[in-house]
């Protein structure tokens, strides 16, 4: 018994031992733990945390500096109306887990009333009318497939045609119509609040971003949207904005924080007012601050400014934070501001006439500018097609963006005979008078076909004619024998000196050189000199020829373009003054004047009979150019039509090109760009007030 207690107790004993072991461990590892945990705080991480600590105890703020503003003038007077400024806009947030499916569903259904609803109804109604088109378009196509004689098919077509025009009066079409667009819009609206339950998926997220620059207009036709109901607001008026906050007027009460799950803050973005009427003109500012395009992207950095900072020492003093130490404070300063030469009255009148001739005759793209040629101002330029600057990010693609007045290169055909003859003239080789004979057609060596005139086919040779005759019917063989006269070489200095080939330096980003190159050297071949005198296998770009003929305007002297006048600083003061500046000498004023009278010719007697002006004398010229294929050659029955005139000719004050490419309704550019050359030029001679000088 004595052993059996005594191995109980040992046993005890070791038990005991053991646990007090263990015990020890434990403790041995949670200091040392502690300790290394310390050393890394203490030692490794030391930086960090005095960094941190150095957070509590100092502030530092950025003062953003403010944007430049870009004006043109309004009228002919100094008044200055600005293009592109600075606007508080509200971004839209939700905080998905504190909303239920079905808040959040009833948010976003608001967010789609008022930011969606009105643009996916014309979106339905264009579909609709589409697909009526098409419709017409398949029953009449199948009618031309009936083995019927003509005149059966026409009669077919006509009642088919006249069947589908009374549908609007048929009450049972009128009700299927009306379901099929009740349909098409509930599955867009669908497909809308589906994208953002998409983008808003991610639960977990404290907020979510739903919309950016939201107008205050629009932030009060969402909150009138979706609390109307429940607060018995009649009217989006009875809402206003206070100090950021939306308030509702009669009640005088807060409604900011109405929306459970729901608010927004405010930001300052750029605004366009006039949104996609001067969008290739202004350019655009992304959202991280930086211009991109046109005048916003060449002059980023003189209009942004310099952010500012201040930084301090802070405390507390009756539960207010201070700054109480070690202050720095470096000021903003605001960005400079430019004014430019566009005049808008006749920004408004160009732009207005671009759309009126993009529905008459549907090309693909287009510009149309004014310059003084007296000076190089850039009086007013228009890009077709256009885009909202103000929903930039909403651009069907990029290209868009591009500025074709300064970006496109392109073959300018017959204006650029002009610069052929004007070269030619200079040099004594030619006059308006010299006579050639002229056989409608040549052949090079060493190519099969042979360069024609535009005309040959329907009226053959023209025989003996003056270099005046060949501006005014576009003769492709006169402008090769001008060429000839004096040469590879003179001729694409000529070319050189009229500005073909570099860049102007206009100051819009974007400007693209042209290309002539295929004209210089030792080794220029023969069909390559004698398509560039009449203006294809060159590029060019609108703003080079447009330059060119104001060269000749001016009585041969070169001009540099330029669209802004005036650079102000913050505070509104003249900063500088751009004043015009003459480039070079590029012909003898003797060799302009001629080549002005012959282009009142062209005006008066040949293909640009339409640009006549009652009691002015008007010269121009057109230019139906093919457009090249990216497989070789040019693409079939497509064509760019240009034309460039200036008045009154003693004494231009301005000068137009108008250019579309590819318009489905006329062959040739006398049908489309010379009418509407026409109706600019006249409004500007109303406008500046110029005296006719034909009595």
């Amino acid at each position: 018994m004595t052993n059996v207690k005594k191995k109980l107790e040992k046993k005890k004993t070791n038990s005991i031992n053991s646990r007090l072991i263990f015990l020890s461990a434990i403790i041995f590892f949670l200091f040392l733990s502690l300790g290394l945990k310390l050393f890394k705080i203490q030692i490794m991480d030391c930086e960090i945390y005095l960094a941190k600590a150095g957070l509590q105890h100092q502030i530092f703020n950025e003062l953003k500096a403010k944007r430049g503003e870009i004006y043109l003038r309004k009228n002919l007077e100094s008044d200055l109306y600005s293009i592109a400024t600075n606007k508080d806009f509200a971004s839209l947030y939700v905080v998905p887990r504190l909303l239920s499916e079905e808040d959040l569903a009833s948010i976003l259904n608001s967010v789609y009333l008022v930011f969606h609803h009105e643009t996916v109804l014309q979106e339905v109604e264009e579909y609709l009318k589409e697909l009526d088109h098409q419709d017409l378009l398949n029953e009449l196509k199948y009618i031309d497939s009936l083995s019927i004689n003509e005149s059966d098919k026409i009669a077919r077509k006509k009642e088919v045609e006249k069947r589908r025009s009374n549908l609007k009066f048929n009450e049972e079409w009128l009700e299927f119509r009306k379901i099929q667009k009740d349909l098409e819009i509930e599955e867009r609206r669908q497909s809308i609040i589906s994208n953002y339950l998409f983008e808003l998926k991610d639960s977990k997220k404290y907020s979510r971003l739903i919309l950016r620059k939201v107008s205050k207009e629009d932030l009060l036709k969402f909150y009138f949207q979706h609390l109307g109901a429940f607060w018995e607001i009649e009217s989006v008026s009875d809402l206003s904005i206070k100090n950021g906050k939306v308030f509702l007027e009669k009640k005088e009460k807060d409604l900011t924080n109405e929306i459970i799950g729901f608010y927004y803050e405010w930001e300052s973005l750029r605004y366009y007012p006039e949104k996609m009427f001067l969008s290739h003109l202004t350019g655009f500012v992304n959202y991280d601050g930086v211009g991109n395009y046109g005048l916003e992207g060449f002059f980023n950095d003189e209009l942004s400014g310099k952010d500012g900072f201040l930084s301090g020492e802070k405390g507390t003093y009756k539960g207010k934070k201070i700054i109480i130490d070690q202050q720095e404070y470096s000021e903003s300063i605001n960005g400079n501001s430019l004014v430019l030469t566009i005049d808008y009255a006749v920004q408004t009148y160009v732009c207005n006439k671009m759309k009126e001739y993009y529905e008459k005759h549907s090309f693909e793209s287009g510009s149309i500018s004014v310059m003084d040629p007296q000076t190089g101002k850039i009086l007013a330029l228009c890009v077709w097609p256009e885009f909202d600057t103000n929903d930039y990010q909403n651009a069907s693609s990029t290209d868009i963006f591009d500025n074709q007045f300064i970006s496109y290169q392109y073959e300018p055909g017959s204006v650029f005979k002009t610069i052929t003859l004007a070269a030619a003239i200079d040099q004594g080789k030619v006059s308006p008078n010299t006579v050639y004979k002229d056989e409608g057609q040549l052949f090079v060596k060493g190519i099969p076909k042979p360069i024609k005139n535009s005309d040959f086919d329907t009226h053959g040779a023209h025989g003996n004619v003056s270099m005046t005759y060949v501006l005014e019917k576009s003769l492709n063989t006169g402008a090769i024998f001008a060429a000839e006269q004096i040469g590879k070489d003179v001729f694409a200095d000529y070319l050189a000196k009229f500005g073909f080939g570099e860049r102007v330096g206009i100051e819009m980003s974007g400007e693209t050189p042209g290309n002539i190159s295929n004209i210089f050297g030792k080794s220029v071949k023969d069909i390559d000199f004698f398509t560039a005198s009449f203006g294809q296998g060159i590029a060019v770009t609108p703003l080079q020829m447009l330059s060119s003929y104001a060269t000749i305007a001016n009585k041969g002297m070169m001009m540099k373009p330029y669209i802004v006048e005036e650079i102000l600083d913050q505070n509104g003061e003249t900063l500088k003054k751009i004043e015009p500046r003459q480039i070079r000498r590029v012909i003898s004023e003797e060799t302009a004047l001629a080549i002005s009278a012959m282009l009142v010719s062209v005006v008066e007697s040949g293909h640009s009979i339409k640009a006549k002006i009652p009691g002015y004398y008007v010269g121009g010229k057109t230019g139906t150019a093919q457009i090249p294929s990216p497989r070789g050659g040019y693409l079939d029955k497509q064509y760019i039509h240009n034309f460039i005139g200036y008045a009154p000719i003693n004494n231009p004050q301005f000068v137009v090109l108008v250019k579309f490419d590819n318009p489905k309704t006329s062959v040739f550019a006398e049908g489309t760009v010379v009418p509407a050359f026409e109706e600019i030029a006249d409004f500007l001679l109303k406008y500046y007030q110029i005296p006719k000088n034909i009595n």
